[in-house]
């Protein structure tokens, strides 16, 4: 079986790469990209199981990036990372079909928890 795909699509370069690089110990074949034009461009060349997205990024809101990649690649599963969570906001996303709402900082064995929740969803469809 293969590792699962993920890609982090998070302005914060940093954190985005630290968590990539975290996952990619635990087994993930996991790629950070720093835009959700970034993000678009990697799904376009090679579609991920699972993306991890900001919902606050510069350009492209992560509610209307999720949007999109709904839109085009409805089998992928999106798990929304917020620094700033709201129940608003985490209703909003869901409601768009985002698959999960984590608020930052996360627990990496909770995240890496729905990634596997997420994955074995996607592979229902």
């Amino acid at each position: 079986m293969s590792a699962t795909k993920v890609l982090l699509v998070d302005d914060e370069a940093e954190f985005a790469s630290a968590l990539a690089e975290r996952l990619q110990m635990r087994g993930y074949d996991a790629k950070a990209v720093y835009s959700a034009d970034e993000g678009f461009e990697s799904i376009s060349r090679d579609a991920p199981d699972v993306i991890l997205m900001d919902l606050n990024m510069p350009g492209i809101k992560g509610i209307e990036a999720l949007k999109t990649v709904k839109l085009v690649h409805p089998a992928i599963e999106v798990i929304i990372l917020s620094g700033l969570g709201s129940e608003e906001t985490a209703t909003e996303g869901l409601r768009n079909g985002a698959f999960d709402y984590v608020v930052k900082p996360v627990e990496i064995e909770d995240l890496v928890i729905k990634i596997d929740q997420a994955k074995e969803k996607k592979d229902r469809k």
